[in-house]
């Protein structure tokens, strides 16, 4: 008997409460999207070259996957709270049939045993879907052809952490919720749904204040924010605790004020109060003024999280792009750094030597000699190191840059010699003189540079070991592009990925929260729904007035939010921007992308959902 009612209930809460097991599902999706990366393309292909940053993003994704599960497990917790005070009434039917107390909390504890299973199978379903969708991202990535790598893949690991994890999560809620049952009284169970808030009219005056030093609080937050930076303003607890403090306490002051501001602001338009349902739907909305403010901050600060982590990782992807191509134009540069001495080398010889053939695997090679500086002969004493006008102008065709001139006895000092020159961490500061004066100076360094002409993995592969060879006579420091390359992929694939697990768990906790809210409101509603037509309000009026309520509460923490966002992504990207140039409208177009699937969705399916209450009253 237990196990048909349990099913009977779970089969309603689904239709009345979609949202409580998408919220359930979506949570496993992404807990095990992210724990399963170790099988993902780009992962597999970062272990295999033994890239440092593998391992490290595996330790990081296991440490962050704490935080993430305890974040999920007290929006599970919330949710299934909000979900027993909208059934208090009925679980005290049961008790006035004859139940007893432990006979519904075991009804409850099946019942979440059920939905918890139905979650896990269809989360982790999802979850390898999402899991694919996600290596194909990061493949794509990728400046090389990576195809090959992309296979739908079961992590049983990642599996099991997940099953163990939120089988923990819902132990905890069945828990909770018999003991909510076994303490709870009769009376309050039957008349649970009949409680409200008390509506304390407050002076304008008052609310107005409020109002007034909540956006000084939040402008002297962005002030210091602003003023120090992103770096100093977190890193240093001086500012960083008063800043943290005035922009949490400015948010719940506006919050807290908007309910009294707005009604008595409305008020004094009574074209607009007494318009169609407005006086229902604004007093319905203030009528829980007191959760409203300290939930509406708290989901206000969880969107700041999330839009700010997405859209500083999507940004930071570009800034680490760019810096592959400025440590590497080549795709691989020797230094020879006894040439001083021992010499110079001919490595096309000993290339040949060896059995590699440069014509066949290099598309392109330039050796170039730098000289110590002597200011009687180079004419400056600004520079520790001479190169030579015919070498310097081999480079820049190579990179497909215009050559230079020199007038006689000039001396050109190079001042981004990183950035034209590249010979891959050089160290020296570089002047260029004429080739004759150049071959009057002593030889300092040489330094080798080429691209190859097919596979670049291959050719590294076999090139390497004979360039790492000369190490045993010679100081040699090799740069790679493609080793660059590799690192840099792994720290962008690091910030991506704890980027986008992070803010996906915080936007979904605040899109789930809400969407709670209102479908508890809305329930409660139902009977008032009924009343206003019965006093002759159209349908369409009151599906109105349910959609609007729920319109208010989604965006007015979102417009706060944004304004919080653009001011932290203002100080982000002054930070990210010092290592390379960030893409801020491409960060922030797919972050307004991820806003409209996730929080929209959980809008759209909310206003859905009271509307059909509101029908049902």
């Amino acid at each position: 008997m237990f196990s048909k009612l349990a099913l009977r209930n779970v089969g309603r809460s689904f239709r009345d409460y979609g949202v409580y097991l998408l919220t359930l599902t979506f949570g496993v999706c992404l807990f095990y999207a992210f724990n399963s990366l170790e099988g993902q393309g780009a992962m597999v292909y970062l272990a295999q070259n033994q890239t440092p940053a593998a391992e490290a993003i595996q330790v990081l994704i296991d440490v962050f996957s704490v935080f993430v599960a305890v974040v999920l497990a007290c929006l599970i917790v919330y949710a299934n709270g909000f979900l027993l005070r909208r059934r208090k009434r009925e679980l005290g039917t049961y008790l006035l049939l004859g139940l007893s107390q432990g006979q519904v909390s075991r009804l409850l504890v099946l019942e979440t045993g059920t939905i918890g299973l139905i979650s896990l199978a269809a989360g982790l379903a999802l979850g390898v879907a999402a899991s694919w969708g996600l290596s194909a991202l990061t493949l794509s990535m990728f400046q090389m052809d990576l195809s090959g790598m992309l296979a739908l893949h079961f992590s049983l690991k990642a599996a099991g952490k997940t099953v163990v994890c939120f089988g923990l999560i819902f132990l905890l809620v069945m828990v909770l919720s018999g003991l909510q049952v076994s303490r709870a009284r009769l009376l309050d169970l039957m008349q649970g749904n009949r409680k409200n808030e008390v509506l304390r009219q407050r002076p304008l005056s008052w609310s107005v204040a409020q109002f007034a030093v909540g956006v000084l609080c939040l402008l002297a937050a962005y002030a210091l924010l602003l003023t120090f930076g992103m770096a100093m303003a977190v890193a240093i607890l001086p500012i960083c605790i008063p800043m943290l403090a005035l922009g949490t306490l400015g948010t719940l002051l506006i919050f807290r004020s908007l309910s009294g501001f707005v009604l008595r602001l409305v008020q004094g338009q009574p074209r607009l109060y007494y318009r169609n349902l407005n006086l229902f739907t604004l007093r319905q909305w203030i009528s829980k003024v007191h959760t409203t403010y300290l939930s509406n901050t708290i989901i206000c600060i969880l969107l700041l999280l999330a839009m700010g982590i997405t859209a500083s990782s999507l940004g930071l992807n570009q800034t680490m792009e760019a810096a592959t191509r400025q440590q590497a134009p080549y795709d691989i540069s020797v230094q020879n750094q006894s040439a001083d001495s021992k010499g110079e080398i001919d490595f096309m010889a000993l290339l040949e030597e060896a059995g590699f053939d440069p014509e066949e695997k290099l598309s392109g090679q330039w050796s170039v000699t730098y000289y110590y500086n002597d200011p009687a002969l180079s004419g400056t004493n600004e520079v520790s190191a001479v190169m030579a006008l015919s070498d310097y102008n081999a480079l820049m065709a190579s990179q497909g840059r215009e050559p230079i001139t020199l007038e006689p006895g000039e001396a050109r000092v190079l001042e981004t010699w990183g950035e034209d020159l590249a010979t891959g961490g050089l160290g020296l500061t570089v002047a260029v003189t004429e080739d004759e004066t150049a071959r009057q100076l002593e030889v300092r360094r040489q330094v080798w540079s080429a691209n190859y002409a097919g596979d670049p993995e291959e050719t590294e592969e076999a090139l390497l070991p004979l360039l790492r060879a000369l190490d045993l006579d010679y100081t040699i420091i090799m740069n790679s592009k493609l080793l660059i390359y590799q690192d840099l992929m792994g720290s962008k694939l690091l910030a991506l990925f704890l980027g986008l697990y992070l803010g996906f768990t915080f936007l979904l906790a605040a899109a789930a929260v809400l969407a709670l809210q209102q479908l508890s409101q809305a329930a409660d509603n139902t009977g008032r729904y009924a009343m206003l037509r019965r006093l002759g309000a159209e349908e369409k009026l009151v599906a109105r007035s349910a959609t609007q309520q729920v319109a208010l509460a989604f965006l007015l923490p979102l417009a706060l939010a944004l304004i919080h966002t653009v001011v932290g992504m203002k100080a982000a990207n002054d930070l990210i921007a010092v290592a390379g140039r960030v893409d801020s409208v491409g960060s922030s177009l797919m972050t307004a992308l991820v806003l409209l699937a996730v929080y929209g969705g959980y809008f759209l399916a909310t206003a859905l959902a009271c509307r059909r209450m509101s029908r049902n009253g």
